[in-house]
């Protein structure tokens, strides 16, 4: 069962939660993050994405300097009072509010045992450059600063809770430039908090939605404290990650929608008489997005198209058959439409048979629209390809199964802010400490 703790949170003194909060470091590019941080200078991209602090736009961003800055600036931000830790150990309520609907999780930390153990469950692989990115800011931040996106069946004591703690005043109340609105309560009260642990006490698994790499580098950087400190009690801060916990009811996935370089040789013409042999191709007038399962929209010469899988072209396609394939429980991932879509396009027709590898392929979230699909075959693609979105049900289901789904499955929105919460991995006199240690080194 879940292991979910309160913690003392490092968090935006009052006033500056909306200047502060910042999407996530890995939804914005060099580009978009410098831009951002002139922008607002307390913006937490400034401590995510460090290089944003060196005029060198061109620079090597892997550089020891760069994870240096983050941990400096970050602890400037604690000493001066920008960042402040909570006095006791508590649960937050965090919430949403985009298009009309809301979801509320509950900010928290999770057990890096569980993580270890299966009970928090992972759906796709993490590439070894991003963990070593993120766990090299971790060991400079010595704190944990964006929060992993958990996904749970959702409990009813745990909304109990949250729908009592929602009817006082709120800590923090915003909306960021992108319409998305921000609402944080704090869970202190004793029974309110017990309450929220034992309710996750009976909640059998968690699953990661958004924010494998960062669990990954968490976990990474507990088992070299451990090894460090090989009579570790468990109960130490390393020992746990920082998360949103949210239900599964309340979510919403966006399609991840795929961009591609080039045709593999083949004219135009070519690839569409190839992919007629398995696809029934019907011209559209406009941008095309699936409107179910089992349908896809092909941008090609500034052209739409849909696809729709003929029905003589069996779940086999793509891959010999045995003859005891029908007595096989049904595979979740080969039933996505991301590995329809690679099973009988991608690696057949284009050559890619590694989506995480080749750069002959770039994947595009469904919140940048199919007007980005058409941009980007302008600029430097030859087809694109729009999705119907993963559903939270299919995420489940792969998890559950312990198999991966193809890379870049999932897209959720809204996306949780950075720099609302943060973790420290280390005792409160430490901390403090090392805040002072550090800016007497400056």
């Amino acid at each position: 069962m879940a292991e979910v703790r309160p913690f003392r949170a490092w968090r935006p003194a009052q006033g500056l939660a909306e200047r502060i909060a910042a999407l996530p470091y890995d939804v914005v590019n060099g580009k978009e993050a410098r831009e951002e941080t002139r922008r607002e200078p307390f913006s937490f991209l400034a401590v995510d994405r460090p290089e944003t602090q060196f005029e060198e736009e061109n620079m090597d961003v892997t550089e020891d300097r760069v994870y240096e800055r983050a941990g400096t600036l970050l602890r400037q931000w604690m000493k001066e009072g920008s960042l402040q830790q909570e006095a006791e150990p508590c649960y937050y309520i965090y919430e949403l509010e985009w298009q009309g609907r809301v979801q509320t999780g509950i900010a928290a930390c999770v057990s890096v045992d569980d993580y270890l153990n299966g009970v928090i469950r992972r759906h796709e692989n993490t590439r070894s450059d991003k963990e070593e990115d993120r766990t090299r800011h971790v060991r400079a931040c010595e704190a944990q600063t964006g929060p992993v996106f958990l996904a749970y069946r959702a409990a009813k004591a745990v909304t109990t809770v949250t729908e009592r703690c929602r009817r006082e005043a709120c800590l923090y109340d915003f909306a960021s430039p992108d319409g998305i609105s921000h609402r944080v309560w704090r869970i202190g009260r004793k029974e309110d908090i017990r309450a929220v642990h034992e309710a996750f006490e009976k909640v059998e698994r968690l699953y990661i939605a958004d924010g494998h790499h960062r669990c990954a580098s968490a976990v990474r950087v507990a088992q070299e404290c451990r090894r460090r400190c090989p009579d570790y009690t468990g109960e130490e801060p390393f020992n746990f990650i920082l998360s949103v916990l949210f239900p599964d009811d309340q979510l919403t996935i966006l399609e991840y929608n795929r961009v591609i370089r080039d045709l593999n040789g083949l004219t135009p013409q070519e690839f569409l008489r190839k992919i007629e042999e398995i696809f029934e191709i019907t011209p559209e007038e406009g941008p095309y997005r699936p409107e179910r399962k089992g349908r896809f929209g092909l941008y090609l010469q500034k052209k739409w198209y849909r696809l729709v899988r003929k029905p003589e072209i069996g779940e086999q396609y793509g891959k010999a058959g045995t003859a005891g394939d029908s007595l096989r429980k049904p595979d979740p991932v080969r039933e996505l439409d991301v590995a329809v879509l690679q099973r009988m396009i991608l690696e057949p027709v284009l050559g890619i048979t590694d989506p995480r590898t080749d750069e002959r392929i770039d994947f595009v979230g469904g919140i940048r629209g199919l007007k980005e699909l058409e941009r980007r075959c302008e600029q430097d693609c030859a087809a694109a390809f729009s999705l119907y979105p993963t559903s939270i049900g299919e995420l489940f289901s792969v998890a559950d199964a312990g198999l991966l789904m193809p890379p870049k499955s999932t897209w959720f929105e809204p996306k949780l802010r950075s720099g609302l919460f943060i973790h420290s991995l280390k005792d409160e006199e430490d901390v403090h400490a090392d805040i002072l240690h550090h800016m007497e080194k400056e």
